[in-house]
């Protein structure tokens, strides 16, 4: 039964985020308060939003390894679409066409995770106000790394306005759109909540632990609204804007981990996790190096055409032996 069940909140959990997507768009471009910079940031809460419900739902039935390994997870799986993608789309070459400024997003998401991972290797136990350090470090770096890539880069706001500009259509009103985005987020909300709860439900009946579950199963369900995503964009040939929903949800699904661990009266909810998780964070490290190599590589034609998938191709080999160690470790 809490198979059916998980099995019926991933399907509602995506269904919900596309919808909440779409509604989003709709708000941003016809409101006047904010513009596309309104749309941009709606729309960046609400592909979020199914990692920020499942992860606070997991701190709340007191597992946090579900909360930490579900954003690490996410990140992993994001990276994986996007191997995915390119390897299916090899003819196009698309990746070969992206700003190489994309690699600083992936640095960042890079860097802060290094953090993470130290704070959870070391078992770093030192808290303000009941929040642990490196999350007032991780905001900090954030911020500053946003203001720096923001000034080098096209900002997000402009390739979302050039996607809305080509797939967007007028059909649903202002007031539609606002009725739908409060439904689809109630949704979300009931259904990341079932999702946490019989993903922690599985664990328990099949002895998995609750770091594989976290990385794989729920991430996995969480990170499916990409996949529509980037195919759309994929399709209306815009490219930077499948890259950049990627490392830019990447980037922000780290910020998850604040709000899990201000939800999380223990102390620092790192301290709370099995180091195992630290195979998830390593894991994903690796696959963002191989990301940034193939933008390194591809800039300055360092691979042929005849093997041009072959960055994607590693990831998605690296992606099944990283869940063949995480399961065998965890």
């Amino acid at each position: 039964m809490i198979y059916i069940g998980f099995i019926l909140a991933a399907a509602f959990t995506v269904w919900s985020a596309v919808k909440l997507s779409s509604f989003a768009d709709v708000i941003g471009e016809r409101t006047s308060l904010g513009g596309m910079m309104a749309g941009t940031l709606l729309l960046a809460g609400a592909t979020s939003l199914p990692e920020v419900t499942t992860s606070l739902t997991a701190v709340y039935v007191e597992n946090p390894e579900i909360a930490v390994s579900n954003v690490f997870g996410s990140n992993m799986f994001n990276i994986l679409i996007l191997a995915v993608f390119d390897f299916v789309y090899r003819r196009k070459m698309f990746m070969s066409q992206i700003d190489f400024a994309q690699g600083r997003t992936a640095i960042l998401s890079f860097l802060l995770s290094v953090l993470i991972m130290t704070a959870v290797l070391t078992g770093f136990d030192k808290n303000i106000i009941n929040i642990g350090v490196e999350m007032f470090i991780l905001l900090l770096l954030y911020i500053v790394g946003m203001r720096i890539i923001s000034r080098k880069q096209t900002s997000l706001n402009d390739l979302a306005k050039s996607a809305t500009e080509n797939y967007h259509t007028r059909a649903i009103s202002l007031q539609q759109a606002k009725k739908g985005f409060f439904i689809s987020a109630v949704i979300i909300f009931i259904a990341g909540s079932l999702l946490t709860v019989t993903g922690d439900a599985i664990a328990e009946a099949t002895g998995l632990s609750s770091s594989f579950i976290g990385t794989f199963l729920i991430a996995g369900a969480t990170s499916l609204p990409e996949v529509i995503t980037v195919l759309v964009a994929i399709q209306l040939t815009n490219y930077q804007l499948a890259v950049g929903n990627i490392l830019g949800s990447n980037l922000f699904n780290l910020l998850i981990l604040i709000v899990s661990d201000i939800a999380y009266r223990n102390g620092s909810i790192l301290t709370a996790v099995d180091p195992a998780v630290a195979w998830t964070i390593g894991a994903g490290l690796v696959l963002h190096l191989i990301v940034l190599s193939q933008f390194f590589a591809l800039k300055h034609n360092l691979i042929p055409k005849t093997a041009y998938a072959s960055p994607s191709t590693l990831i998605i080999i690296v992606y099944l032996i990283a869940s063949a160690v995480i399961f065998t470790f965890s």
